[in-house]
């Protein structure tokens, strides 16, 4: 079920981290807001330190940290710019002739749909479930997980930077904006997770 091809995942694994390092670099210069930029990476810096500091003792499959490091990718890029002011959310907003810049729903659905299988798989790993709770669960994980980073970031926001809420909660004028974003997030985890049963299903057919 989950891959550990010595030899190909080293590489792999290496390239990974290399691409992120390389990236999180070059989005470290000059981003459009220096405060911003360094709240919005306190939760990621922290979610890599964590799974650097864990790997020797428990380590994912090459698929989660494809996934991972995915995510990690479009939120460097949201940091960099604010996720309000992300040029290709201002080029989807025009050509869909959208209200507002998309970025920020796009990666709170990316963050439900590429997370949502590494959460699985620490879920059977570690807690050992099975049949359709090993469905159920990861999706109503990610929903929990959504609710409470908005909560942390609206602390974060208020107790570390107060003056730049609006801009690292990327609410652009929208007072229902946190839901929005859990739904977001809710949905993209439900589609992957129906995606990997279907998948799972026909290949024992």
């Amino acid at each position: 079920m989950f891959e550990y091809i010595s030899g190909d995942r080293t590489i792999m694994l290496r390239g990974l981290i290399v691409w992120y390092a390389g990236l999180w670099i070059l989005l470290a210069i000059d981003p459009y807001d220096r405060q911003d930029w360094l709240l919005e990476n306190l939760l990621a810096l922290a979610a890599v330190t964590t799974l650097l500091l864990t790997y020797r003792r428990f380590q994912l499959s090459t698929s989660s940290y494809v996934l991972i490091t995915t995510f990690l990718t479009l939120h460097a890029i949201g940091a960099h710019y604010t996720y309000a002011e992300v040029p290709f959310g201002f080029w989807l907003q025009g050509t869909f002739d959208l209200v507002r810049n998309p970025f920020d729903r796009i990666v709170h659905f990316a963050y439900g749909f590429l997370l949502v299988l590494p959460l699985r798989e620490l879920l059977m790993r570690l807690g050992g479930i099975k049949g359709v709770w090993s469905y159920y669960l990861p999706v109503s994980g990610m929903v929990a997980q959504s609710g409470v980073f908005e909560i942390l970031e609206a602390l974060v926001a208020m107790v570390v930077s107060p003056e730049l809420g609006t801009a690292y909660l990327g609410t652009q004028g929208d007072e229902w904006d946190a839901q929005k974003d859990m739904a977001a997030a809710s949905v993209g985890a439900v589609i992957m997770i129906l995606a990997q049963g279907f998948a799972r299903r026909h290949a024992h057919q």
